[in-house]
């Protein structure tokens, strides 16, 4: 009997690269695949070319459901046919935009969330129940964030990062009736070695307002801090979070995938500048400028930059992850040294970056 896989969140970024992931591994895996009406022509696409990429034994199966509606949306007959078959639950599916309306992450990351935990509790077989949290279900907290701690933080920066603590909060409780493995990334960009992504947030917001400012006579830093922002490469959080998940260790566990040795957020910028622009700031813009710059949003559709993405260059806080470099000292899997990346990630994003398909809509 083939081991049993359901995965929520495709045909998004993460769980494509989940599934590439285990197209190149070994073992014969029954893949099912939860993907909404809407996204079926998409995810059928998506699966054919994955399918070109490397022969393997694993079968994957589209199922059609919406993790915001009871019973994930199947209809009875499917879900009843897959409780028996389901032996790990990667729950992924979730709204990652740091500008999303309240309503709208709440239905997905929260009720989404209870819907897919109500489901993993009447599978019979399961080995363990992966949820993709994020590192910021912090919210503003600053100092230490340790793995081992769920603290309710007096205040969030955006709805996302509430929505997530809150479906976290519902996981959280899952770990003493099912085997659980929280993960929690960081900021998430794309490949180490050849720079592909799917969407250019979060750092590459970064290098949007870099192509736009990079003719001017001089350019600025975006205020002074010397906080530290957390950035790591996609392919070293599917390889971590993948090895941890089939731990035996893992089970009960939340793990920080987070960069070890993170650079101040001004020598990003910097670094980035250099390698896109061959260009330094040379003066420092005050934060509230920049604040005021980016609330106007013809501003923010012009540069193609999130406002909400500004409060990560001031946050004073650092992850602590002595779980996951404890339980990943043997798999030999370690999140490489972001300078490193900045050639590649520039160079995907000059090629790329006049495609639409690659930028979020700003508001």
């Amino acid at each position: 009997m083939k081991t049993g896989y359901f995965v929520t969140g495709f045909p998004g970024f993460l769980s494509e690269q989940l599934l590439k992931e285990w197209i190149s591994g070994s073992g014969s895996k029954s893949i099912y695949l939860l993907v909404m009406p809407s996204m079926q022509k998409q995810a059928s696409e998506r699966l054919e070319e994955l399918k070109k990429i490397n022969e393997s034994e694993s079968v994957f199966h589209i199922v059609q459901g919406d993790i915001t509606k009871p019973e994930l949306g199947m209809t009875h007959s499917a879900s009843a046919y897959l409780k028996d078959k389901i032996h790990y639950v990667w729950h992924l599916a979730a709204v990652y935009d740091l500008a999303v309306p309240k309503s709208t992450a709440f239905q997905v990351n929260v009720t989404g969330t209870h819907h897919v935990n109500e489901w993993v509790r009447t599978l019979p077989n399961i080995r363990r129940y992966v949820y993709f949290s994020t590192a910021y279900v912090a919210g503003k907290r600053n100092g230490v964030i340790k793995e081992t701690e769920l603290i309710r933080p007096d205040a969030f920066r955006n709805h996302y990062e509430h929505s997530k603590f809150e479906a976290e909060v519902l996981v959280e409780k899952m770990k003493s009736e099912v085997p659980v493995t929280i993960i929690r990334p960081a900021i998430v960009k794309g490949s180490t070695k050849s720079g592909d992504t799917t969407k250019f947030d979060g750092p590459y917001y970064l290098m949007n307002i870099i192509d736009k400012v990079k003719s001017i006579p001089v350019i600025p830093y975006m205020g002074k801090s010397s906080a530290k922002l957390n950035v790591v490469p996609y392919d070293y959080v599917i390889q971590a979070a993948n090895y941890l998940a089939h731990l035996p260790e893992g089970e009960g566990k939340t793990y920080h995938l987070t960069d070890p040795n993170p650079y101040p957020a001004r020598e990003v910028y910097r670094f980035i500048m250099q390698e896109q622009a061959g260009r330094t700031p040379s003066f420092t813009m005050p934060v509230k400028a920049v604040q005021l710059t980016l609330s106007i949003p013809s501003v923010r559709k012009y540069i193609k930059a999130e406002k909400e993405g500004l409060d990560y260059f001031f946050w004073e806080a650092e992850f602590d992850q002595s779980q996951s470099e404890k339980d990943l000292r043997q798999s030999g899997i370690e999140c490489p040294d972001f300078l490193k990346a900045i050639p590649s990630m520039v160079r995907f994003y000059e090629e790329n970056k006049h495609d639409k398909r690659f930028h979020r809509e700003i508001k």
